[in-house]
C-alpha cells in the first residue's frame, strides 16, 4: 500500500511550467490541463525525463516539483489508469 503524503485534487485544473529548455525541447513550454491527474499522466508517461527534473505543476495555488509529482502519480488516489 502507497502511503499519501501530498494531498491533491485530481479533478482541478493544472498548469505545467517545465524545467530548463534547450534546443532539443525548446518546443516544450508552459500547457495548462483540464486535470490534475491529466497533468500527471503528461509529465510522467509522456514529457521527457530530462524536463522533469526542473518542472513545477501548480494547481489550485500548491506547487509541486519532481518528488512531489511522482507520489502524487504512484499514489493509491490517482484516478487514472497507469502506462
Amino acid at each position: 500500500m502507497k502511503t499519501k503524503t501530498v494531498e491533491c485534487d485530481y479533478t482541478a485544473s493544472a498548469e505545467l511550467y517545465p524545467g530548463k529548455r534547450s534546443a532539443r525541447f525548446r518546443s516544450l513550454g508552459y500547457r495548462r490541463f483540464d486535470t490534475t491527474a491529466e497533468a500527471l499522466r503528461y509529465l510522467i508517461e509522456d514529457m521527457p525525463v530530462e524536463l522533469l527534473a526542473g518542472a513545477i505543476l501548480e494547481t489550485e495555488e500548491q506547487r509541486f516539483r519532481a518528488d512531489e509529482i511522482a507520489a502524487l502519480y504512484a499514489d493509491d488516489a490517482y484516478p487514472l489508469p497507469r502506462a
